[in-house]
């Protein structure tokens, strides 16, 4: 269920979303959350009742572990806790933020230890300039830099791999190489572009082929992509 936004519905829409996600059991519930100031400001003046941005979707009944909230950018101390309590998932879409000038989102501030928000990470395709991933978790970097915050590039491969499905509550089907799960794969080839076979080069562990390839990758890093098992792509 997409109610998108909390401006652009009425009450008796968002209550209806809330029956029908705790009525549907395999339902998910994606809208957007806290991704700009004059958004959230917006939103303060619609819903005076509110505590806050968080609280309008709380108060109808859309938080949860099945719900996620692209963006949730400016989130308060008591956003996140709350966020965190009740299992709902920030979707990080760095391209779409950037572009937009909507602000940068911290993910130690997110993960804050005692009460952790689950994050995703997602390109956006209304706001993001790139359908991209390797992109996506290349500017996802920058931002994390600009917020005096380095991850690692495995943390980002795994939050666009499995931990994006554990968000989605498929992990039990696809998101890593285990026995039992579709073989949903992506072969990226770390020697593509001259640029990237120069870099592969100098490369001295896994950490730095990943890093590579989300900085300086494409679309033509892709050598070939296989559906449970089936090989639906490959790059001549």
């Amino acid at each position: 269920m997409t109610p998108r936004f909390a401006i652009t519905s009425t009450e008796a829409q968002l209550a209806l979303a809330g029956e029908l996600l705790k009525s549907l059991s395999g339902a998910l519930m994606q809208t957007h959350l806290s991704e700009s100031a004059r958004e959230i400001a917006f939103v303060r003046d619609l819903f005076p009742k509110a505590r806050d941005y968080t609280d309008v979707y709380d108060r109808f009944g859309l938080l949860g572990p099945k719900s996620l909230f692209a963006h949730g950018i400016h989130l308060s101390e008591r956003e996140a806790a709350r966020l965190s309590e009740l299992g709902s998932t920030v979707v990080h879409c760095p391209t779409s933020n950037t572009f937009l000038g909507s602000g940068l989102l911290s993910m130690p501030h997110l993960r804050k230890e005692g009460r952790p928000v689950r994050l995703g990470v997602a390109t956006d395709v209304g706001g993001g300039t790139s359908y991209s991933m390797l992109a996506t978790l290349g500017e996802a970097y920058k931002v994390q830099m600009l917020n005096g915050y380095k991850p690692t590039a495995a943390q980002l491969f795994h939050m666009a791999t499995r931990g994006n499905a554990e968000r989605l509550h498929i992990h039990a089907e696809t998101g890593a190489l285990e026995a039992g799960k579709f073989a949903d794969l992506v072969v990226l080839d770390p020697e593509a572009t001259p640029v990237l076979k120069a870099r592969h080069a100098l490369s001295e562990s896994l950490e730095d082929i990943l890093f590579s390839l989300m900085i300086l990758g494409d679309d033509r890093a892709v050598s070939a992509t296989y559906i449970a098992g089936r090989r639906w792509h490959a790059a001549r």
